[in-house]
């Protein structure tokens, strides 16, 4: 199976300095009608970086992306410690649409377009949390990326395959020229020849613009292609943390995480390893 070309942007094995950071949380703990989600989560994204958050069904990840981009209150949720940064500004306390505007765009788990508007439209309401100029130039370049898109630019979203709309979704997304892009579940329902040409148009757009992103993804082996640093949630708490690298070929992460061992010379999981309590998902 190819490869994900990806281009490390900071050394994995080391945390990154508070000026190279994009994103962090520290210490966040998350509700649901009082029931825990997050159990004082901390992770960082530095700037440029792709970061996996990967994690059982219910572990905590997509809560996770609705703390960041300011949704709990969408879905009877709430933030009760912890705080949530953009390049050093705090933004746990904000409305969705100014964490948008401070350039976070959020690619969520569904897909969630606008159905009955056309592919054009869909686009342009994407360029409506932008602060800076040149919206014209960047829906050129997404259809570039995504050719269908421009052929298909009059028809309505709804009408669209599975992933078409996974490719509206993140057009729509990169229309708002983000810092940092969050992607939520990006494989989900999609054939995996799909999934990879839509990652590897992921890694162009990084190499390209040097844009930050945080992963959730199913296919856990695949995020780990493709980013360089990744954190294993499970019960609202994160487990693993470490170098893609190292989590992708260590024993324990691989027997409880990825499906098994592969068979290759045993690595330790770098920085904070905790232990797993329970096995986890199969990729």
């Amino acid at each position: 199976m190819q490869t994900v070309a990806v281009q490390p942007v900071n050394p994995p094995d080391k945390r990154p300095e508070q000026d190279t950071v994009a994103l962090a949380l520290q210490g966040v703990e998350v509700s649901y009608a009082g029931a825990p989600a997050l159990r004082g989560v901390t992770l960082t994204v530095p700037r440029g970086a792709a970061v996996a958050l990967l994690g059982a069904n219910g572990a905590g990840k997509t809560t996770t992306i609705r703390t960041i981009a300011g949704l709990l209150g969408l879905h009877s949720a709430r933030l009760t410690a912890g705080s949530v940064t953009t390049h050093g500004q705090s933004i746990e306390r904000l409305a969705s649409h100014e964490i948008a505007r401070l350039g976070i765009a959020h690619v969520p788990e569904g897909r969630l377009i606008f159905s009955g508007m056309s592919v054009e439209e869909n686009l342009r309401i994407g360029a409506t949390s932008r602060t800076t100029g040149g919206a014209t130039a960047t829906m050129e370049r997404v259809l570039e990326m995504f050719p269908v898109l421009r052929r298909r630019l009059r028809d309505a979203g709804g009408y669209l395959s599975g992933g078409e709309q996974q490719m509206l979704a993140i057009s729509r997304a990169l229309m708002a020229d983000p810092n940092v892009l969050l992607l939520d579940e990006v494989s989900l329902g999609l054939a995996p020849l799909i999934t990879r040409s839509i990652f590897e148009t992921l890694a162009e757009i990084r190499r390209e613009s040097g844009t930050s992103m945080l992963v959730v993804e199913q296919n856990a082996n695949l995020a780990l292609e493709f980013c360089d640093y990744a954190f294993i949630i499970e019960s609202g708490r994160v487990l693993y943390e470490g170098s893609a690298d190292d989590l992708r070929h260590d024993p324990q992460v691989r027997d409880l995480y990825l499906g098994g061992s592969s068979g290759e010379s045993a690595h330790t999981a770098t920085s904070r390893r905790r232990p797993s309590r329970t096995a986890g998902w199969l990729s």
